[in-house]
């Protein structure tokens, strides 16, 4: 398994979680790929994939706040 090597965007604290019971976040990963903490809605948007789409078994659906993908987009590489 990858090990975490950088958050993007900013803490959860910075974007108003003052609990931490909402914490939204994504991660870039030592191997190149990104991980996400979200909320898993896989069973109420399964149904409504797109044709050209498939989700494995292990695969979740998950939801992050429009705050969350755009406070990590400046860190997100072009390549």
């Amino acid at each position: 398994m990858s090990q975490i090597i950088r958050r993007l965007g900013v803490a959860p604290r910075h974007r108003g979680s003052s609990t931490g019971a909402t914490c939204p976040d994504v991660f870039e990963l030592a191997d190149g790929n990104f991980a996400v903490i979200g909320t898993d809605v896989t069973d109420s948007l399964d149904s409504q994939l797109p044709e050209d789409a498939a989700r494995a078994d292990y695969e979740r659906i998950v939801v992050i706040t429009r705050e969350t993908l755009i406070k990590a987009k400046a860190d997100i590489p072009d390549a």
